[in-house]
């Protein structure tokens, strides 16, 4: 008699993972992945199939619009979140005992929702708000300025909002740099300004690379933020989203969708070609 031979055999470390992977992988496929591609066939498949949807796109000023200005937000976003992250970062790594308060407020912000967090900077930044009487107060000012529903306000609320998944990725980078280096550089002679600037700055771009991805692909799909925050011309790919399905327009919404979607892979695959940034993503996942 003939054996059959099995292409591969599992042992039962294996079997215990893949067990305890399942429902998760069951999960998501159920949840996440079929509504995804769902929403992928909408933009093709209504009322009939083809790329109607799409061609409509190439002549629409409103889209164009919209789409330039969630880049140019995201982008605004992305650097300031780097410049005020870095240094709290920074701060996070060296002051050992205040260590623990930096980072509670650091995480403060997970522990409130987003929505409360943006009627709280409606507050601040109101007419009538607290940077308004307070400005008015000290006299350096003689009438409120305007400062909610403009960009500005949407740039301070998604700072505020994303600044812990800029800081977090980069702490994690300047942790793992050997303070022997910076001893070293010290005792040749070197000041702090240049030791900074030749290993330290370097040696962190990986956790800069990770939080500056992680931030911009974040920016481009925030919704309340925006909508609370900015003004009529401040509309973003996912207010107009949201437009299209209030006026249950579900294939263009869906086709927005898509291109939201294929615009962040795109920037993803881009962000990871870029030189020096690529290596930065292959030293961070050793």
């Amino acid at each position: 008699m003939t054996r059959l031979r099995v292409p591969f055999s599992l042992d039962s470390r294996e079997i215990v993972a893949i067990l305890l992977v399942a429902p998760l992988v069951i999960y998501m496929l159920v949840l996440y992945a079929l509504p995804v591609v769902t929403m992928l066939l909408r933009s093709v498949n209504e009322p009939s199939w083809s790329l109607e949807h799409y061609s409509e796109l190439m002549g629409d000023s409103v889209f164009f619009n919209t789409l330039s200005n969630t880049l140019y937000t995201a982008v605004i976003v992305t650097l300031g979140t780097l410049v005020l992250g870095y240094p709290v970062a920074l701060a996070l790594i060296r002051t050992r005992r205040a260590a623990p308060l930096i980072l509670v407020i650091v995480l403060l912000p997970f522990w409130t929702s987003v929505l409360v967090r943006s009627y709280a900077w409606m507050v601040l930044l109101g007419r009538h708000g607290l940077i308004n009487e307070a400005l008015l107060a000290a006299g350096m000012i003689e009438r409120p300025l305007r400062i909610l529903n403009t960009p500005l306000a949407v740039y301070i609320g998604m700072i505020h909002i994303l600044l812990p998944y800029m800081i977090l990725p980069i702490a994690n980078a300047l942790r793992q740099i050997d303070p022997s280096l910076a001893r070293a550089a010290a005792g040749l002679g070197a000041p702090p300004w240049r030791t900074f600037l030749q290993i330290t700055l370097p040696l962190s771009v990986p956790g800069v690379a990770a939080g500056g991805l992680l931030v911009f692909v974040l920016s481009l799909g925030f919704y309340i933020t925006p909508a609370m925050l900015g003004g009529p011309r401040d509309i973003t790919l996912s207010m107009l989203i949201a437009n299209q399905v209030d006026q249950l327009n579900w294939a263009y919404a869906a086709c927005l969708s898509t291109v939201l979607l294929a615009a962040a892979l795109v920037i993803i695959v881009v962000f990871r070609r870029l030189p020096g940034i690529g290596n930065a993503f292959k030293m961070s996942a050793r």
